[in-house]
């Protein structure tokens, strides 16, 4: 009677704290910084620049196509995002080039690993691509 009660309980506390430790914490970013205008219009050159340093720098954590399934993203404490959906998609140019920028916890800034800032605005423009 108790392992038949033990294992329901057991598998509760796997799933919550599965689940904890798998959300994802809010990232703020300052008005300023969201509400910037990407100066680096959408184009194939723009693309293709934005690829090219998604692969150098990115696409090892968060894979080829935006998923967080890179090769190394078995390896951090925190899951790389999925670039494709809606939720990440919905933010503005502004915050994805701060968060670029910045970085926090296991995702490095980018500053000074890519430091001219129409770059980091073509990695912008090529993050666009990614969406389902």
């Amino acid at each position: 009677m108790r392992v038949a009660l033990f294992i329901p309980i057991l598998a509760l506390l796997v799933v919550t704290v599965s689940f904890t430790i798998n959300q994802v914490k809010p990232w703020p970013v300052p008005d300023k910084s969201a509400k910037a205008a990407n100066p680096v219009k959408s184009s194939a050159e723009s693309i293709a620049t934005g690829k090219a340093l998604w692969n150098e720098h990115c696409a090892s954590c968060h894979g080829k196509t935006g998923l967080g399934d890179g090769k190394k993203a078995a390896q951090l404490k925190t899951q790389p995002s999925d670039f494709s959906v809606a939720a990440f998609q919905s933010q503005s140019d502004g915050s994805l080039y701060y968060k670029l920028a910045e970085g926090r916890d296991d995702m490095p800034s980018f500053k000074k690993k890519i430091p001219d800032q129409e770059d980091l605005w073509s990695l912008v423009v090529f993050m666009r691509t990614l969406k389902k």
